[in-house]
């Protein structure tokens, strides 16, 4: 069976075709710029490429770009459409309705649609990619949708809910959602598997640090809490977002400003971060060299980070009671050693112990265990595979129907 992976944004759409005999990605690419002036990649799973600029006025339009490189004659991967079985999408938010992956239906589609207003950007480009994909490839092609907040679906009420007016909660769904649900449930289960343990066993701290960053408590392989929120505004510092603050910051700044809450929303969630502290990226690389360089704001933009790390994983280890392991992921998380070294050598009273040049190995890639035989929990490097996880799903439920 051959999965196409669909992840659409708001102007791109990123897919993989992953063959599930061997789960191994037969082609991969990106549709950038949609709507505005449009540029297309394409790589084949043996390095075959092609590049090219090109006017994508919607979803439809992309969807077409895929479609032909796909039966391309020169870096093409199939020979005719129907070889795709299944089309799976990766949906931000999911709201209180999906606990679960599931086939699309029309039914599916209008309450992914009425859960736009929690996530505006993101769960419309859905709703876009969902049906271009319908236009191009049929009704008769089955397609799932796998959601970021499914994952997260365990968490507790009293983990969940805000302090605010409970009517809220019943007339706006105002609660935690917490989101990078897919790749927390990935890693999670791979790091069981690194572990020869049964994950209802083991309680662990996933952490996905990125351009976008989020930490998860997960007990027996089910979310307990995570630092993401109502949107993924929430939680840690990351590349342009503030992470948790007091609300008071908001109105204070906007009042001392005049900032409308557009305006306001968008320097929360755009201005922020590395980028508002440094002043020099978002990047997390750029920022680590102009720390290196003796940029103060650089340097204290870092501390900033491995000190919000240091408490997301001290107050989950409280949640959770013990921590049986401790999960680095993406880009951040699996390539910067110098923030995992930084933060498990302040693990000390938790037992924690790395192996430094072991860590410093595990980069680009390099799925594995930094800590020592000795330490009392088990940190490991793992990269995370998103893809994966919706591809497995769609051929489950596809299989099941």
């Amino acid at each position: 069976m051959k999965i196409l992976v669909i992840n659409a944004g708001s102007s791109s759409m990123k897919y993989q075709l992953i063959d599930m005999t061997d789960e191994s990605i037969l082609a991969k690419g990106n549709c950038e710029r949609i709507g505005i002036d449009g540029h297309f990649k394409h790589t084949a799973g043996d390095g075959r490429s092609c590049e090219y600029d090109v006017v994508m006025n919607n979803h439809t339009e992309a969807f077409i770009q895929i479609k032909n490189a796909l039966i391309d004659e020169k870096v093409g991967v199939i020979k005719e459409l129907s070889e795709v079985s299944a089309i799976g999408h990766r949906i931000v938010q999911g709201g209180s309705i999906f606990k679960e992956s599931v086939l699309v239906t029309e039914k599916v589609i209008e309450d992914i649609e009425s859960l736009i207003p929690l996530a505006p950007l993101h769960n419309a480009a859905h709703v876009q990619g969902i049906r271009a994909c319908i236009d191009v490839f049929g009704k008769d092609v089955p397609e799932v949708v796998v959601f970021d907040t499914a994952f997260h679906s365990t968490m507790p009420q009293t983990a969940y809910m805000y302090a605010v007016p409970y009517e809220y909660y019943e007339k706006y769904a105002v609660r935690r959602y917490g989101f990078h649900g897919t790749s927390h449930r990935y890693v999670s289960a791979r790091c069981a598997e690194l572990m020869g343990k049964d994950i209802k066993d083991l309680k662990m701290i996933t952490c996905h640090l990125g351009n976008g960053s989020s930490i998860t408590a997960i007990d027996g392989g089910k979310v307990v809490d995570t630092s993401m929120g109502l949107t993924p505004l929430d939680g840690i510092m990351m590349g342009t977002r503030t992470g948790c603050l007091d609300p008071s910051v908001v109105t204070f700044i906007a009042e001392k400003e005049g900032f409308t809450p557009s305006e306001m929303d968008t320097l929360l969630n755009k201005k922020s971060g590395f980028l508002g502290i440094s002043g020099v990226s978002s990047d997390d690389r750029d920022v680590c060299a102009a720390a290196e360089a003796g940029n103060a704001r650089a340097q204290l933009a870092i501390d900033m980070l491995e000190y919000h790390i240091l408490k997301y994983i001290g107050a989950y280890t409280a949640v959770l009671g013990r921590v049986d392991a401790i999960v680095f992921t993406a880009g951040i998380g699996e390539n910067q050693s110098s923030h995992r070294e930084n933060v498990c050598h302040k693990l000390g009273y938790l037992g924690v112990e790395i192996d430094d040049k072991v860590n410093a190995k595990a980069i680009r890639g390099v799925e594995g265990k930094i800590s020592t035989e000795n330490s009392k929990v088990d940190v490991f490097v793992i990269p995370t595979n998103e893809e994966i996880v919706i591809a497995r799903d769609t051929m489950a439920l596809v299989n099941k129907a």
